[in-house]
Formats: C-alpha cells, structure tokens, sequence
C-alpha cells in the first residue's frame, strides 16, 4: 500500500479551489474591459412599450406574496413525502407511529393556520383602514345619504 501525505490528498482540492478563483478574476476583468464605457442616452432610459409614450406615472407595486404559497407547497409536499413511508409500515410501528403522525400533522397544520394568518391566500393590495372614518353603521349610512341628498340642489328642493 503506498503511503500518501495529508498534502498530496488536498492537493486536487487546492488546485480546483484556485482555478475556481482565477475563473472569477478573469471574468470580472474581461467584462470591466469589454463592457461598453458611454452613458445611456435618455431615450435608452426610458420606458418602451408598443412605441406609445406612457403619459403617466405606473402604479405602485403589487405586493406578491408567493413566498407564502411556496411554504405552503412545500410544507404540504414535505406532509405526502413522510407520510408515505409511515403508511407503509403502519401495522409494525402500531401506536407510538399514529400518535407521532398525529404531532406531525398538528405541527403542519399550525404552520398551515399561521401562513393563514399572514394572508397567504390574499391576493391583492393589503385593505387599510382610513383614519378618521367612524365606524359604518346603519344610521351613519342615513346621515351621509340624507346629507348628499340635501346638499345636491335636486330640483323641487328649496336650496
């Protein structure tokens, strides 16, 4: 058997490592060199859609919440991954395995609830409250009827 040095076996991982490194040098360099050095123009710059000139201002962002829906996803997909297994060896593991299933399925189904709670099934802007609007009830739903009413110069009212 022939004798290796700690040296010859982390060897190929040294040189790797510094071919890896020399890789990121040169590409960072070559794409500094290469890169076009003028400033885009203001046309560049600018929105391009159909050729039409938007002549507004866009929206605000949509708040995406996908990363919810992804944990979702992946905790229901890592739920079916363990309980196949289980199903399979029911009758060996009996008792200790239907009630650590159970755990497991309560444990799921709280970060179910709490990705609930967190509007995971939400799509839409976040609804915010107005500050300074009373609460609507049905006599402030007369009130702000009767005044538009009264305040509209309909004709047969007396302004």
């Amino acid at each position: 058997m022939v004798e290796t040095s700690p040296v010859d076996q982390y060897l190929p991982i040294i040189i790797l490592a510094a071919l890896g490194a020399l890789f990121t040098v040169f590409s960072l360099v070559s794409s500094a060199m290469l890169a076009p050095k003028k400033k885009p123009t203001l046309a560049k710059l600018s929105p391009y859609e159909c050729g039409i000139v938007p002549n507004r201002e866009p929206p605000q962002r949509f708040p995406v919440r996908f990363y919810l829906v992804s944990m979702i996803f992946i905790i229901f997909d890592i739920e079916i991954v363990f309980l196949y297994p289980w199903a399979v060896v029911f009758h060996q593991i009996a008792t200790f395995g239907l009630v650590e299933v159970i755990v497991f399925a309560a444990v799921v189904f709280i970060s179910f609830l709490y990705l609930i709670s967190n509007g995971a099934l939400t799509w839409g802007p976040p609804k915010t409250l107005q500050s300074g609007m009373p609460s609507r009830t049905s006599e402030s739903t007369i009130s702000r009827i009767t005044a538009a009413r009264s305040g509209s110069g309909q004709p047969g009212q007396a302004a």
